[in-house]
């Protein structure tokens, strides 16, 4: 039996992460769940966005799921995500990004995965105010980070059948910082025998663009990975399915990449693909491939039948009614 933290989020957390226990327990896989709240809600209990108790718990268990938790613009507390990838050094953000058949999009065949630098750049939240003139915020780059980041890249493109691997950057003007990781990622990769190469972070946004079917695996710093993986959610239906997940040394955190969506909350409406897709991940981490395979291909069915959507997607089904229907064709 395994044991996962659950972090249910606020908005549309609660009801999506409820769907997606419900998809993989229809599996057989034996889980029990130790809930606990972040965000908005732990503050409202414990004056806190992240309490103790929440690392502590995912320390423990090692394997976490979380939905998504709101976090305020330019006030307030800091982001909940942010903290629990530096809290436990998950310095892997993976997000595949990927068509299905059914799914109206504007491209076909596209099969790619982003791989985030998770812990520094400017994510490292160290800005200072320039007296009454402005605001500075400082970018951070090592190479024990890049390298370890390159490396997870490196591996992933081994160990899933991948053919090339591609680093973004912009070391053209950032010599120091992305040019120490763009000569990082060189000296890494000519020690393999995949195909690599180096793309300008502009270039790579246009490109991805017009044809986002040349690309594979693709690894890159913080901000870069937060922008570029959005962007290419949109090349395939959107962040309502796409997955994503916060990988370590020794813990690994999967997560519903969308917002939290509270004008939707509560109403059983919203679309759990993308936490249900978190979980086909988390179950490959934890070994579980059958189930895993599983859910992917009841998700595939119900998408190429077309017949029960959620709103999202076409359709007019509930929540429920979208989650019995994948529970339907795992049995």
């Amino acid at each position: 039996m395994y044991k996962i933290t659950l972090i249910p989020g606020d908005g549309i957390g609660p009801e999506i992460c409820k769907a997606m226990v419900k998809v993989v327990e229809s599996t057989g896989v034996n889980i029990e769940w130790e809930e606990v709240i972040a965000g908005k809600n732990a503050i409202e209990k414990y004056n806190t966005p992240i309490p103790k108790h929440v690392i502590d718990t995912v320390k423990k268990n090692k394997v976490a799921i979380k939905g998504p938790i709101t976090t305020p613009i330019g006030k307030g507390f800091r982001s909940v995500n942010v903290t629990l990838r530096q809290e436990l050094d998950l310095y892997a953000n993976l997000r595949p990004i990927k068509t299905f058949k059914g799914i109206k999009s504007r491209y076909e065949d596209v099969d790619l995965v982003i791989v985030r630098e998770n812990t520094e750049d400017l994510y490292t939240g160290i800005e200072h105010k320039l007296g009454e003139y402005g605001a500075e915020s400082i970018k951070i780059i090592t190479k024990e980070a890049s390298k370890r980041i390159i490396q997870f890249a490196c591996d992933y493109v081994n160990d899933n059948n991948r053919n090339k691997l591609t680093c973004v950057h912009k070391a053209n003007i950032m010599k120091l910082t992305d040019g120490l990781f763009l000569n990082i990622f060189r000296s890494i990769c000519e020690k393999h025998d995949f195909e690599y190469n180096d793309l300008i972070v502009d270039a790579a946004a246009m490109n991805l663009v017009l044809n986002p079917e040349k690309y594979d695996v693709m690894v890159m710093p913080n901000l870069y990975g937060d922008i570029l993986s959005d962007l290419c959610a949109g090349l395939v239906g959107g962040l309502g399915i796409i997955p994503g997940a916060n990988i370590g040394k020794d813990y690994a955190v999967f997560e519903a990449v969308h917002g939290s969506a509270p004008d939707i909350a509560n109403q059983n409406k919203a679309n759990p693909t993308a936490i249900i897709q978190s979980a086909v991940m988390m179950l490959k981490y934890l070994g579980e491939q059958d189930k895993a395979i599983k859910i992917e291909n009841a998700l595939k069915h119900v998408f190429m039948e077309g017949k029960v959507m959620t709103s999202d997607l076409g359709g007019s089904a509930t929540t429920q009614e979208f989650v019995e229907e994948i529970c339907k064709h795992i049995k």
